[in-house]
């Protein structure tokens, strides 16, 4: 059983670019599904799509490289079930004077924190990628 999914997402991630895999299946979910959609809008990952060959759903993530290096050096998760971390929105901050980004879970839906801030409004960090 896991006890949290998306920090299961976040290291079947991070572990599949430490072996140079091209590409990652995780459990499908809605909101896994928006986290590796803002991931690729971001440029951190090349493609993602859902598919449904097994018995349960799965989300197909290929993994993007610049010059065999992996596109994301840092994936962290920052608020877990056991501590929940909130921002208000004139708290949002940019990671890494805007070279990373902050996924945040806000009543507007998922988005990053450039867009949180220039929308302002906060939320819940879920995590951080650079």
């Amino acid at each position: 059983m896991i006890t949290d999914p998306i920090a299961d997402m976040l290291t079947r991630i991070r572990n599949a670019q430490i072996v140079r895999k091209s590409e990652v299946l995780v459990p499908f979910s809605k909101l896994k599904f928006e986290i590796a959609k803002i991931l690729k809008h971001e440029k951190y990952i090349e493609n993602l799509e859902k598919v449904e060959e097994a018995k349960f759903p799965q989300l197909k993530i290929t993994l993007k490289y610049n010059e065999d290096q992996p596109a994301i050096t840092s994936i962290r998760r920052v608020s877990r079930p056991g501590q929940r971390v909130y921002l208000s929105k004139n708290n949002v901050f940019n990671v890494l004077n805007n070279l990373g980004i902050a996924i945040l879970s806000t009543s507007a839906g998922l988005m990053t924190s450039r867009e949180a801030k220039r929308k302002g409004v906060g939320g819940e960090i879920i995590c951080e990628i650079w």
